[in-house]
């Protein structure tokens, strides 16, 4: 039995990518770039070959933090980090993985293997770099385990969902002037970069004070907060514009009749699934504790951020899957289940005034930590796994070579799209 009933895969056959990207980074410098880099890949490179090079990159920058800094999975974290000339290889590596992500489309069409299989497997590797991102990101910009570090977190992946629920309702992928996957990533290298000449501390510094206006009003009167903090809140305006901006081209979309709800209240509906999941991890953070088992001050909030990412990622995924065979919204994830237990027997002190039944202490709670950990790495393997099976099976394509079948069943090479 697969993972995509039967009816839906004869969906995949009538699905068409749809994309706009206004950036003006994006079409006067970063697109000639991405066109002529491009050419220097052979037609037999597969385009999911592609895309999973790009994500090993970063998983790789990932790997060299827990090595270079192998403090921040202890409880004693130091502000300094790992040696600064790591943080330019963050920077290349994420340059790297953005220009990758965006010509493994390019490569689809020359190859003619563009459909329904390359937007999941893009969209899934972008998923996963989402964390990874936000990890290695606040390690840069010297935010370690706080809260800070965790606000970065939501309002990431908060983004990816607003695009993955736009997509899903307009059926085009839209990126506007301003966007996570441009000019987001963009300025993250900045960051790296920035970084590796001057160290973390450089973020203490505060804005103000940098922009050397700390004495003129009105800015004399608003908080002077330091770099890295005001990244974090630039960040949120920067959500608050994304989500005034989807919706109204949800909107838009349902006024031409081309969007999948014809009510103009229940999109918004649709949000709410990544605000309760997000709950039930805060909910689970914030929880009373017991001497130093606070999970983002010890050494647990790695593997938190992960699993979180991991089940956000199996949560996104199935919205991009029912986006390309046309299947109802998927509002509910079973994925949540073992986190809101978990959370639910941490907060047992404050909603019922009795000790948690398995996390009585620091070390039942790291167990739980990583036995989250494990099960979501497991779940959204086994969903990757079943969908590429599905999807590969039902279309005739193989997922790592630039292959097809014929009327026979046997394996053909693909012939490149002559008109992309």
């Amino acid at each position: 039995m697969g993972y995509i009933p039967r009816h839906l895969l004869e969906n995949l056959k009538a699905y068409k990518y749809r994309g706009t990207d206004k950036s003006l980074v994006t079409r006067y410098i970063l697109n000639p770039f991405w066109t002529r880099f491009v050419e220097l890949w052979p037609l037999w490179v597969a385009p999911n070959v592609i895309t999973l090079t790009g994500l090993s990159i970063v998983f790789f920058n990932f790997l060299t933090l827990l090595y270079y800094d192998p403090l921040y999975l202890t409880e004693k974290e130091e502000f300094e980090g790992p040696p600064h000339w790591l943080y330019f290889t963050w920077g290349i590596g994420l340059f790297l993985y953005q220009t990758l992500d965006a010509i493994d489309g390019k490569q689809a069409r020359r190859t003619g293997m563009a459909g329904p299989l390359g937007e999941m497997f893009d969209h899934g590797c972008d998923a996963l770099n989402t964390t990874l991102g936000c990890v290695l990101a606040g390690r840069a910009m010297g935010l370690g385990r706080s809260w800070w570090t965790v606000t970065s977190q939501i309002a990431t992946l908060c983004n990816f969902y607003l695009t993955t629920w736009e997509e899903y309702h307009t059926g085009v992928l839209f990126l506007g002037y301003f966007s996570g996957p441009v000019e987001g990533i963009l300025m993250i290298v900045a960051i790296y970069l920035t970084t590796g000449f001057y160290g973390p501390r450089v973020w203490e510094n505060k804005i103000w004070t940098v922009l050397g206006i700390d004495n003129i009003s009105p800015f004399s009167k608003i908080p002077n907060l330091p770099l890295n903090k005001s990244f974090m809140v630039f960040a949120a305006a920067g959500l608050s514009i994304n989500i005034f901006h989807s919706y109204l081209n949800v909107l838009q979309a349902r006024k031409a009749g081309k969007g999948k709800s014809h009510s103009r209240y229940h999109p918004l509906v649709l949000l709410l699934p990544f605000v309760v999941s997000t709950a039930i991890q805060i909910a689970w953070l914030s929880h009373p504790g017991f001497n130093d088992s606070y999970i983002i001050q010890s050494a647990s909030f790695l593997p938190f951020l992960l699993a979180w990412g991991l089940q956000f990622a199996h949560q996104v995924g199935r919205m991009i899957l029912a986006h390309v065979t046309s299947a109802p919204f998927p509002a509910w994830d079973w994925i949540w289940i073992w986190s809101a237990l978990a959370a639910l027997d941490a907060n047992f002190p404050r909603l019922f005034g009795i000790s948690p039944i398995i996390q009585t202490n620091a070390r039942n709670t790291s167990y739980v930590v990583w036995f989250t950990f494990a099960i979501s790495l497991l779940a959204y393997a086994r969903f990757v796994t079943l969908v590429i099976h599905d999807i590969t099976n039902y279309l005739g394509i193989a997922c790592f070579t630039v292959r097809k079948k014929d009327e026979n069943g046997h394996w053909k090479n693909a012939q490149p799209d002559k008109t992309s």
